[in-house]
């Protein structure tokens, strides 16, 4: 992944993220939100992939149905956020949209992804701080504004 900064005013940052062939997606763009320390972020993307897992949270059951994608992709949209988890670390949060080849679309919650044959990501970084806090009645994590 080659990564730029290409804005920065008023404590606000944004980077550009240039993902390869071959790489991981989620954990890319998890891994240089760590390294970067970004505490709170939103982002965009698109691209598209080789294969990915998406899945669908399921509030009765809380838990997500995996959507396995075994094809090759548009990244239609990519839309996420980044916060801090219960344990201090920056936690992606992110959806998307693919488009395959017959024009219908899967979506939902970005699990993973293969990069093929890039992914540009739009990454902006807030000077707030974002809480993303375990909500053990909805079996999810969800950003807390009052935290």
């Amino acid at each position: 992944m080659k990564s730029k900064m290409i804005a920065e005013a008023e404590g606000q940052k944004t980077y550009l993220l240039v993902l390869e062939p071959g790489e991981e997606a989620f954990s890319s763009i998890a891994n240089f939100a760590q390294r970067e320390t970004i505490r709170a972020a939103s982002l965009t993307a698109l691209g598209a992939f080789e294969r990915a897992t998406v899945a669908w949270f399921d509030v009765a059951t809380k838990d997500y149905v995996k959507i396995p994608v075994a094809e090759q992709v548009e990244v239609l949209s990519l839309v996420g956020d980044i916060a801090v988890d219960d344990e201090g670390k920056s936690s992606l949060h992110a959806h998307v949209v693919l488009g395959l080849r017959d024009g219908s679309v899967k979506g939902g919650h970005l699990l993973e992804a293969i990069v093929r044959p890039t992914l540009e990501v739009t990454l902006t970084e807030s000077p707030a701080h974002l809480r993303r806090k375990k909500r053990p009645e909805l079996g999810i994590a969800l950003i807390d504004p009052g935290a």
